[in-house]
């Protein structure tokens, strides 16, 4: 079969054969992925492919039996996640790993990045100019600029608290200065 009558074919039975696999399977996408995938195993044989008396069926076949695979495999992984158990209890989200991804979502994404490579990523400014393109003056600026701006997102708000009471102050009497006395 040359590559033109493999795409008349193609495009003859394709929508014929989708319909009768998503009678099989019951989703009209799964159908689409197992015809399309028993198309692409027919296009390495399609040079002794006219040989076989029945094309179309040889492709049904091969859908079904990829249907039928995919959905054993699913049926295991659904059977592996009911066995294990959920775990316990999952911790919450850390407040300060929060407010970092928080302040991190605030910065320009050229601050964002150099500041998650050198610091999370443990990178040296020379490798992150290498990795970005970018000089390694600019990357030590990025970082300069990328740390001030997170400062200013992550400072903590103390609440206002009143100042310690001063206690009153006396008036001070001048001090006369006596005379020729030491």
């Amino acid at each position: 079969m040359t590559e033109d009558e493999f795409d008349a074919f193609y495009a003859a039975t394709f929508p014929r054969l989708t319909g009768q696999l998503a009678a099989f399977t019951g989703d009209r996408e799964e159908a689409q992925d197992v015809v399309q995938e028993a198309f692409v195993r027919a296009w390495d044989r399609r040079g002794d492919f006219l040989a076989d008396e029945a094309p179309e069926a040889w492709i049904r076949t091969v859908a079904m039996r990829l249907a039928v695979s995919r959905w054993r495999r699913a049926r295991r992984w659904l059977e592996l996640v009911r066995r294990t158990p959920p775990p316990e209890s999952v911790p919450g989200p850390d407040p300060d790993h929060t407010a970092l991804v928080a302040a991190l979502r605030q910065l320009p994404t050229a601050q964002r990045r150099v500041i998650v490579l050198h610091h999370l990523c443990d990178l040296s400014v020379e490798r992150i100019a290498s990795e970005t393109g970018a000089p390694v003056g600019t990357v030590k600026a990025r970082l300069f600029r990328g740390r001030a701006a997170l400062a200013k997102h992550l400072t903590v708000d103390e609440p206002d608290t009143p100042a310690a009471p001063v206690a009153p102050v006396a008036p001070v009497a001048p001090v006369r200065k006596e005379s020729g006395r030491v």
